[in-house]
């Protein structure tokens, strides 16, 4: 039974990727990407995990990611070994706090450069909360410390109903009673949602920590001062 707090959660696990491990996956994806992998993948992509209804993938990109970043979907086996064996030994402590979760989809690579940053915005049980599996949080494990690069993630939180649609689970759909759906569009293309008053979290975990948050947490990064902020991303899901 899917509860709506499991949506809204933060978690941390520290140690996630060890020293060692952070820095083979630096030099697994400084291979993947070469000397025009940044081109290919930043300045030269059509293409965003984002979506917005109504919207094409270009606008998407100019919503969620207005000064770019890199964004590599389909990243090296080796880096997505390392990282499975690494989830595989957390795995507990993941539904700990998160007691729906059965698995996750493929990991991505992202990377920001100096004035690059995600704008906040809600990602939702994609694709759709009554369809199977449903997606109950994300993770991002970030290779660089962003004490010194700046980039910090965040998360919003917020008492007002705007954010809420006025769909309501079903019974028998596996969610808890009262369960209620983030919008369509809770991002920064739409007017109520530039317009809904917020609060917001900012946190720098250690590189190597491992940071979950629920798919109707609002959530974006701070723009990157100075170098470039280096993570891999997952979500979760329960099937």
């Amino acid at each position: 039974m899917i509860h709506i707090s499991e949506t809204l959660s933060v978690h941390t696990l520290e140690g996630f990727l060890k020293p060692e491990e952070i820095q083979h996956l630096s030099l697994v994806m400084d291979n993947a990407l070469g000397p025009f992998g940044r081109d290919r993948y930043g300045t030269g992509r059509r293409t965003t995990i984002h979506e917005i209804p109504g919207h094409s993938p270009a606008e998407a990109q100019d919503v969620y990611e207005p000064a770019g970043r890199i964004e590599m979907s389909e990243i090296p086996v080796e880096a997505t070994a390392r990282l499975d064996r690494a989830l595989k030994l957390h795995m507990a402590a993941v539904t700990r706090t998160l007691p729906s979760v059965t698995g996750h989809r493929p990991w991505f690579y992202l990377e920001y450069g100096a004035g690059q940053y995600i704008t906040p915005h809600v990602d939702g049980i994609a694709p759709d909360p009554l369809t199977r599996p449903r997606q109950i949080a994300a993770a991002t494990v970030t290779l660089t410390d962003t004490r010194d690069t700046g980039g910090a993630f965040y998360v919003e939180t917020t008492g007002n109903d705007a954010v809420w649609s006025t769909d309501k689970a079903p019974t028998g759909s596996g969610y808890a009673q009262g369960m209620r759906f983030a919008h369509d569009g809770a991002d920064m293309s739409s007017p109520w949602f530039r317009a809904m008053p917020r609060t917001r979290w900012s946190v720098t975990p250690a590189p190597g920590t491992l940071v979950v948050f629920g798919s109707q947490l609002v959530h974006g990064t701070e723009p990157v001062r100075a170098g470039r902020v280096r993570k891999f991303l997952t979500h979760f899901v329960s099937e």
